[in-house]
């Protein structure tokens, strides 16, 4: 896969919800009613970061649910892309960019979203054919005023930012130019996952969904 088509595929995802949902789940058992709440409520690109045990079984779990876009989120090695992809990730999210992480995710035929801090980064993110990227961590890296200065000289680019991103300052971010979606893990905190409250979440979730951008 080139750079410039695994681009084309995660601007697709991007543009399917103003929001991806950045889930941490320990327990895959409950993570297709996860998956199938955020779904209900409007918001279908799901980000399953690889921080838990479970992580890949849940990614597997998810991947069954209609209407769900399943990726894999903190890919750091080429073993991350190979056991993302091979649990039935369509996508995958990374808070970095190496040459490496980035061979393997064409070798393996999935789309990245790879992380950019810098005006550096995402040029040379650029130079290899990744037009669209995620801006990580985005308020720690000066939120959205820093995103739209990068976006002035380097229009060419769209970001995912995601890092401090919520409900109160996400409508900051997609008000941009150069913001497609966010990312943030607001829509299914971590006291309604374990009390399994799929109407709150999925009330959350089309609360992000009718965000404007």
């Amino acid at each position: 896969m080139t750079p410039q088509h695994a681009s084309e595929l995660t601007l697709q995802t991007c543009l399917l919800a103003p929001v991806v949902p950045v889930l941490v789940v320990d327990d895959a058992s409950i993570a297709a009613d996860l998956a199938r709440a955020l779904v209900a409520g409007g918001l279908p690109a799901l980000e399953v970061t690889l921080r838990t045990p479970a992580a890949l079984d849940v990614i597997r779990e998810m991947a069954s649910v209609d209407g769900g876009v399943v990726g894999a989120g903190t890919l750091l090695t080429p073993k991350d892309v190979e056991n993302a992809k091979a649990a039935g990730a369509t996508f995958g999210v990374a808070p970095g960019a190496t040459d490496r992480l980035l061979d393997a995710c064409e070798a393996n035929d999935l789309p990245l979203l790879p992380g950019a801090a810098t005006a550096t980064e995402a040029m040379r993110l650029l130079e290899r054919g990744y037009s669209v990227q995620k801006f990580f961590p985005a308020e720690a890296n000066g939120g959205a005023p820093a995103l739209k200065a990068i976006g002035a000289p380097i229009p060419q680019v769209k970001f995912c930012p995601t890092g401090g991103v919520g409900l109160k300052n996400a409508n900051e971010y997609l008000s941009l130019s150069n913001t497609v979606c966010v990312g943030g893990s607001w829509v299914a905190p971590a006291n309604l996952v374990a009390a399994q409250d799929w109407a709150a979440i999925t009330a959350l979730a089309a609360e992000a969904a009718a965000l404007p951008r």
